[in-house]
């Protein structure tokens, strides 16, 4: 079992990948709290997040009730950020603006929260994780999800950033995006049932795999990672950029 005292925070917590982790981490006997929307009741702990405050008033509410939790030595282990969503459209569309906002709060608020978060309460030898997309890679056009595509990138730039030694993360942190193509969530399954599931990734292999990465440094990608997840007949394959 790993070390009870292990304390982690995941953001989007009561979504299907998170409620996976939470799952996973408590089964490994770590101590998780879920910042979210909506209460996950597997987890320790819960911050709820008000999406009509500001980035700055949402930064500064989950701050406030996180430092109660974190009383006795002030620290966490790791911040999985797994927050945020889909949603489509091009420049015509009549939601253009609206899905563009939406991912740019669900997906880029919550990442830099969660940046702003680690600078402060992550362990030496932390994991920073955040939500990237493969549709994203190398700044892809993504013309039929324009706001999805941009909110990806801008993570994909901010996980470099705070890779770098002037990032202002702790000493030895990892900070890494993951890059899933499509996640075998109930919701894909529901709106794309005819798709060819085999090749889609299962949410307990990354719940696997950010638990490795916490226990293991030596099991670690490189600092900045954008970690891309291509899943063929129900195998998944790793790639660094």
């Amino acid at each position: 079992m790993s070390n009870p005292l292990k304390k982690i925070l995941v953001y989007g917590g009561n979504g299907a990948l998170g409620k996976q982790l939470v799952d996973h981490l408590k089964t490994k006997n770590y101590w998780v709290v879920c910042v979210d929307l909506k209460e996950n009741d597997e987890a320790n702990a819960n911050i709820i997040v008000d999406p009509t405050l500001s980035m700055i008033d949402q930064e500064k509410k989950i701050d406030e009730n996180l430092k109660p939790f974190l009383s006795n030595d002030g620290k966490l282990d790791a911040i999985l950020n797994v927050a945020g969503g889909w949603a489509g459209g091009n420049s015509a569309s009549n939601q253009f603006l609206s899905n563009s906002d939406l991912m740019w709060k669900q997906s880029v608020w919550s990442s830099l929260i969660s940046a702003s978060l680690a600078a402060k309460y992550l362990n030496e030898n932390g994991v920073l994780t955040l939500p990237g997309a493969a549709a994203a890679l190398d700044s892809a056009s993504t013309p039929g999800m324009i706001g999805y595509g941009m909110a990806k990138a801008a993570i994909h730039q901010l996980t470099k950033s705070l890779a770098d030694s002037k990032g202002g993360l702790p000493a030895n942190t990892l900070v890494a995006a993951i890059l899933p193509v499509t996640l075998d969530t109930p919701m894909n399954r529901k709106w794309m049932s005819k798709a060819d599931f085999s090749t889609w990734t299962p949410l307990s292999y990354i719940a696997e795999l950010f638990e490795k990465w916490i226990q293991n440094p030596n099991d670690r990608p490189l600092n900045g990672s954008l970690v891309k997840l291509t899943t063929t007949n129900n195998v998944t394959q790793l790639s660094f950029h």
